[in-house]
């Protein structure tokens, strides 16, 4: 069986998603589409507007074969983590290609981004810009910019380009060579707005918020900002000096931060500089107040935990060998630390709905199992 692995997010599942997986298809004929998708949390520093079983549901619906979680330590990290994450557990899962949505569909272009990344005059090119002070983000640019020029780093300047990159470093780094499907995307950008047929998750999610589209229950940390502040507040400088990508001061800018803000957006404000960027902060605090620390999150997955199936699915899990364990009752993951840990993030979540609800719900959960779909 052919399996083609996706990385995603679903925050919501949208008609753009559905149509990458129609797209994967026409390119790479029959296969089975396994996601790795976000749990709970997602990589902006936010709750998923909804629970990662509703929105494996919806995958499912979408033409989606198999669901696998891609936990918080990875779902909420900086683009070079979140990949290494969910590009192990695709591997694990067989998949044989990797599909991800592409500002410029041109899968060359960003192999050769990739590799010149994980070059030594790379790193040089770096650390000369980072000593100027200016950002990561614009440092790493600019370096890559010194060796590939305009036109070949111009990829790292979009988002799903950007990340695509990352897939394949993460990759080369585990010794995975995949077929690669870089489906050019339509439609509104990342974070944009409106669009008759494909507007962007942040707008959808907005209308969600808003009230304006119909969703039971949506969840955010704006439903939480005192329970998110309060557990801020409780910690010492030692504690957000623990957390990930918090050098270069950052972690006592929080601290400072925490303790003077009565609100989320205002905290953002506090402890931004040009240096550190939104999200990197919004991730930074989420971690915090989910009481996480870098040393949390091991090597690589240590299981591949179902989060829903269609028999093409479930055909795909049965093949499996000399991998990771899979988790398809939540009671397997009893005195494993990392889905403990899980749980207990999935509880503060919980707190985060625009209707509260009580602890627990990761371990009374089931997979969501489709009867219908898929061709095993």
């Amino acid at each position: 069986m052919d399996i083609v692995g996706v990385v995603a997010e679903y925050n919501p599942f949208h008609a753009g998603h559905r149509r990458h997986i129609d797209q994967t298809r026409r390119a790479l004929g029959r296969c089975a589409v396994v996601a790795a998708m976000s749990g709970n949390f997602v990589q902006r520093g936010d709750c998923a507007v909804t629970d990662k079983w509703s929105r494996a549901a919806a995958a499912l619906a979408g033409g989606v074969d198999l669901v696998l979680e891609l936990p918080t330590v990875w779902a909420c990290a900086s683009a070079e983590a979140f990949a290494q994450g969910a590009v192990a557990l695709l591997q694990a899962a067989g998949a044989r290609a990797v599909s991800f949505g592409s500002e410029s569909g041109d899968a060359a272009a960003l192999g050769r981004a990739a590799q010149a990344l994980d070059s030594a005059d790379y790193r040089r090119e770096l650390r000369r810009f980072l000593d100027q002070g200016l950002p990561f983000a614009r440092c790493r640019h600019l370096a890559a910019q010194a060796m590939l020029g305009e036109e070949g780093a111009a990829c790292l300047a979009q988002p799903n380009d950007n990340l695509g990159v990352e897939y394949l470093r993460a990759a080369r780094r585990l010794g995975f060579a995949p077929r690669v499907v870089a489906v050019p995307r339509l439609g509104a950008g990342h974070d944009g707005g409106d669009d008759p047929d494909y507007p962007s998750a942040s707008h959808l999610r907005e209308l969600i918020h808003r009230g304006e589209l119909p969703m039971d229950n949506p969840a955010g940390l704006r439903y939480n900002e005192r329970g998110v502040l309060a557990r801020l507040r409780a910690l010492g400088p030692e504690d957000f000096a623990a957390l990930p990508d918090c050098g270069e001061g950052l972690a006592h800018r929080l601290y400072r931060a925490a303790r003077q803000a009565v609100g989320l957006e205002e905290l953002y404000q506090l402890a931004k500089t040009k240096r550190y960027a939104h999200a990197r902060i919004r991730r930074a605090v989420l971690w915090a107040c989910l009481g996480l620390r870098a040393s949390d999150r091991p090597d690589g997955p240590p299981y591949l935990r179902v989060l829903g199936a269609n028999r093409t699915g479930l055909a795909v899990l049965r093949q499996l060998e000399n991998g990771p364990p899979v988790i398809t009752k939540p009671a397997h993951g009893k005195g494993v630390s990392l889905f403990e840990l899980e749980a207990r993030c999935t509880d503060f979540y919980n707190l985060c709905r625009r209707r509260p609800l009580p602890c627990g719900t990761e371990w009374t959960t089931s997979p969501v199992i489709r009867e219908e779909g898929g061709w095993a």
